[in-house]
This record gives C-alpha cells, sequence and structure tokens, in this order.
C-alpha cells in the first residue's frame, strides 16, 4: 500500500510500505481524509522533534516513519475481543501511544505518559496511508451528521477543548489567543462555548485575522501594527483572565505573559522546536499563573458531539484537500510558502474527488 513517510527535513516521501496485519484487540482502517498538522509541519521544517531518532520505547521504531494523526476512516477489519466497532463503521481515531503503567497512566492521565507517542509521529503506521491499524479502544465510532472531511477536524480540536478545559476560564471571564491557526482558531470556538465575554486574537496574518473574527473573537490586534500588550490591557480593563499562546514563539509567549491580568494565566498550547527565556518576575510580582497543556484526554466524545451539533465549525477552516501522491508539493511546501491555508486535507484513496 501507498503512505508518505518523513526521511528528513523537507523529505516527505510517498512509498510502498506493508499493509498492516490484524491482530488482537485491534482495528483496521482505511483511511478517508488525514489533516497536515502544525507538528507535521515542524517535523517537516526542523525534525525530528516528536520522531524517533532512537527507537521509540512503546513501538521500537524509528524514522523513517509514516506521517499522520489527524484523520478518519472505515473499519475494513477488527482483531480479536473486539466490540467497540464493526466493519463498516466510520470512525476516527485517538492517536495517542501510551504504557499505561506510568503514574501519569495510573492515575488516568495518559496524555502525558512518560513515555508518550502518537500514532503518525512515534511508528506503528499513521494516516498518511491507505490502510492503518490501530488499538480499539482508540477508535470512536462517527454519527452520521458528521463527514468524513469534518472527522478528520476532530482531533486538533480536542486539542482546543482540552486547553480550555485544563485553563481557569470560567463563563463570564476574558480571554486572549495569540496565534490564529488552526489550533488557535478552534480555542477562540471552545472558548466560546465555555461562554468567555471578550475573546480576543493576537494574529499578523490579514486572512487569519478575518478568520478570527468570523470563528467568533470579539477583536483581532497585529503585533506588527500596535502594542498589543497595551491594546489587551486597555480592552479588557488591567488584562485577560486567561491567555492561551498558540504561536510557538518567544515573543508571543512573553506578550502573552504581559497581558494577563493579576492572578491570571498563561495556558501553553504550542509545540516548541526550541527554549524559550521566560522573566520569573511577570510571575512573582503578578502573581499570575503558567500552565502547558498536551494533547486531550476523554474527550473525543464531547468534541464528536459539538461539532455533530454544530457549535463548533470546523468545514471553515478546510482551504484545500489533495491527493496523497501531492502530498508534498501541494500540502507541506503549500502550506510553507502559502500562509492563507489554514487546514489542508489529505486522501489516501486512488480515485478520491479532492
Amino acid at each position: 500500500m501507498k503512505a508518505a513517510r518523513w526521511h528528513g527535513i523537507r523529505d516527505v516521501r510517498v512509498e510502498e510500505v506493508p499493509e498492516p496485519q490484524i491482530q488482537p484487540g485491534m482495528v483496521k482502517i482505511r483511511v478517508a481524509w488525514c489533516g497536515i498538522c502544525g507538528t507535521d509541519l515542524h517535523e517537516y521544517l526542523a525534525g525530528p522533534i516528536f520522531l524517533p531518532n532512537e527507537p521509540h520505547p512503546l513501538t521500537n521504531e524509528i524514522v523513517p516513519l509514516v506521517l499522520g494523526h489527524e484523520f478518519s476512516g472505515e473499519v475494513i477489519e477488527v482483531g480479536q475481543g473486539v466490540t467497540n466497532v464493526e466493519v463498516g463503521d466510520r470512525v476516527t481515531v485517538e492517536p495517542i501511544l501510551s504504557c499505561g503503567k506510568c503514574m501519569a497512566c495510573k492515575n488516568g492521565w495518559y496524555n502525558v505518559c512518560d513515555h508518550i507517542g502518537f500514532h503518525g509521529l512515534s511508528g506503528g503506521g499513521g494516516g498518511f496511508s491507505e490502510m492503518t491499524m490501530v488499538k480499539a479502544e482508540m477508535v470512536h465510532r462517527l454519527p452520521a451528521e458528521l463527514t468524513d472531511e469534518q472527522a478528520a477536524l476532530i482531533e486538533p480540536a480536542a486539542v482546543a477543548l482540552h486547553a480550555v478545559r485544563q485553563s481557569q476560564l470560567k463563563a463570564g471571564d476574558t480571554c486572549v489567543v495569540f496565534g490564529t491557526g488552526p489550533i488557535g482558531l478552534l480555542v477562540i470556538q471552545a472558548a466560546r462555548v465555555a461562554g468567555a465575554s471578550r475573546i480576543i486574537g493576537v494574529e499578523i496574518s490579514e486572512h487569519r485575522q478575518r478568520m478570527a473574527l468570523a470563528f467568533g473573537a470579539h477583536d483581532v490586534f497585529d503585533p506588527t501594527k500596535e502594542d498589543v500588550v497595551q491594546a489587551i490591557q486597555e480592552r479588557t480593563g488591567g488584562g485577560a483572565d486567561v491567555c492561551f499562546e498558540v504561536t510557538g514563539m518567544e515573543q508571543g509567549l512573553l506578550s502573552a505573559i504581559e497581558s494577563a491580568r493579576t492572578n491570571g494565566q498563561i495556558v501553553i498550547v504550542s509545540i516548541w522546536e526550541k527554549p524559550a527565556s521566560i522573566p520569573p518576575n511577570q510571575f512573582v510580582l503578578k502573581e499570575r499563573q503558567m500552565k502547558g497543556v498536551l494533547g486531550y484526554r476523554d474527550i473525543f466524545p464531547s468534541v464528536i458531539q459539538l461539532i455533530a451539533e454544530g457549535r463548533f465549525q470546523v468545514d471553515g477552516l478546510i482551504t484545500k484537500k489533495i491527493r496523497l501522491s501531492d502530498i508534498q508539493a501541494g500540502g507541506f511546501e503549500e502550506l510553507v510558502k502559502n500562509k492563507g491555508h489554514i487546514k489542508i486535507l489529505v486522501s489516501p484513496k486512488p480515485f478520491a474527488s479532492v
């Protein structure tokens, strides 16, 4: 079967790989659509970050590896003991790999497992392939109301909803989202669902500024044209209750810290390519808090319901659909050169209408 594997920086190749053979407790899926994630793009431009150069403790695999972790598809085979899905079911996959034995896993925090891995980043296959196989407990059935394309956005929407749930944001609070790419736009929607009274976006792209307003932001500030910290302080009466950092850039983080009110919170959602310097006194003198969040846990059913009810609008995030054979030039390179894109979906189906 065909699959897209990461070989090095700016080197993703569509190659023939063995078709997975069903095993007990596993589900084999024919992939319909898979989104190119910001994490995939980080790996493409600066990896390996999550991709293992040494055998991953949960998969024992190293690069080159199949990419793709935001995907939907159809169950085509189930292993012995699988009862939660059947052949023919339309599904999405929660792509976390965890050991089940460490302190985090024993406490139910499987998304921060000591040996954390991701299907489509750490081995075991991925969504940028014709077929893939995952543990049954990580497979979620789709309601008829959801299209396969919408279902490919469940994973990034889960990241956003988890970030808001893990924050101290309450109904009536103010928040700022630094960076309104795919995850940032979904964080705006999650904050709206949570009842935020004022949502502010910070973004340099004019296209993404417009999208932020369309998806629920009340204001959007451009850091290249104004002092966003001052603007946020003025608009919120002293600083936001919660600032979500989704840029992965040091200046974005520093501005988020300064934009939080006294006793406010900064939530780091980004995955970082390199360290950043943080001024401790900005926390000490204002008793601010900082929290990191990774992925999601126990949240996919809620996200599926929110999208099905129309409370999470994901269709507008899809800016291009391509074939697997075009993933490097039409996918990764297109995202690098054209910042107007939000989410590019990839179909491995040989005759998919894209």
